[in-house]
């Protein structure tokens, strides 16, 4: 009964692999696409039928999209809010976090309750009174205003605390004996051993930040304030889209975030690969 039941697994295991390669084989087709656009004229994609390689290379869109637009502007201030947001997330977050899982206050669960209230409600329902505060304090159509909403992350919190809550109790308690305050334990014990949660987090939010569309377009709305996504808006018109243009855009805005993927996959992978685990 023994081989058989050996055959059967070899061949699911066969079977699921070449399942999950044609899944992923899939989900490259966008991107391949996009590369394909953005290689080529408009005449030439719209030919028929259809062809996946150009029949002409047109290098010339990687070019033009730097002076089509002030691409190069827009770049470099989305670089500077994800970055900048995403240090801030993981610090703030991260400090929340640990209050929450390790020190004893008041009311913890009921304000932690309340904090996850964040989770459950969409963005759009605090938009406006959120838009009205950053207009009062004069922050309007500043990185400094666009910045400050995005502080705070409910799903940053969440995460970090569900880690914090699995390492043991006795690392704070013999580092307490050893003279250290809640703030070195913090820093020089709890955050190295985050390291593969923090990147997770940290690969998220710069993700979402890198392409948000959304706020931007709430809250900047001087050109040289604008970040990339706003930006490639302009090859779309009311009746027509350079298809080239916006795609050699979008080749080089894709890049930032496989970099950052690529430099925080191994940690990425061992948190995902350890979550539910107790030490």
């Amino acid at each position: 009964m023994d081989v058989p039941t050996s055959k059967w697994g070899k061949f699911g295991s066969y079977f699921l692999l070449i399942v999950l390669t044609a899944f992923s084989i899939a989900t490259l087709f966008p991107f391949l696409w996009m590369i394909s656009t953005s290689l080529r004229t408009d005449v030439d994609l719209f030919n028929n039928p259809m062809n996946w390689i150009p029949s002409k290379l047109y290098l010339n869109n990687y070019q033009e999209v730097w002076t089509a637009i002030p691409f190069g502007r827009y770049f470099l201030n989305t670089l500077k809010l994800s970055v900048l947001i995403t240090i801030l997330q993981v610090v703030i977050c991260s400090m929340a976090a640990y209050a929450f899982a390790k020190l004893k206050v008041p009311f913890k669960q009921t304000i932690f309750i309340l904090f996850m209230t964040n989770l459950m409600m969409p963005w759009h329902s605090i938009m406006v009174p959120q838009f009205t505060i950053i207009s009062k304090l004069g922050l309007y159509n500043t990185h400094t205003g666009y910045v400050l909403i995005q502080l705070f992350s409910g799903f940053g919190i969440f995460l970090m605390r569900q880690f914090f809550l699995s390492l043991p109790n006795e690392l704070n308690e013999a580092a307490r004996v050893d003279g250290l305050n809640e703030w070195k334990i913090f820093w020089k014990i709890v955050m190295p051993l985050s390291a593969p949660s923090l990147s997770t987090f940290a690969i998220f939010t710069f993700t979402f930040m890198w392409n948000d569309y959304l706020a931007p377009l709430i809250y900047l709305n001087d050109d040289m304030l604008k970040t990339l996504q706003l930006g490639l808006k302009a090859f779309q018109t009311e009746h027509t889209m350079d298809y080239g243009l916006l795609m050699a855009g979008t080749v080089f805005a894709t890049i930032p975030m496989v970099i950052v993927f690529l430099i925080g996959e191994r940690f990425f992978i061992q948190s995902v690969a350890t979550t539910g685990m107790k030490n």
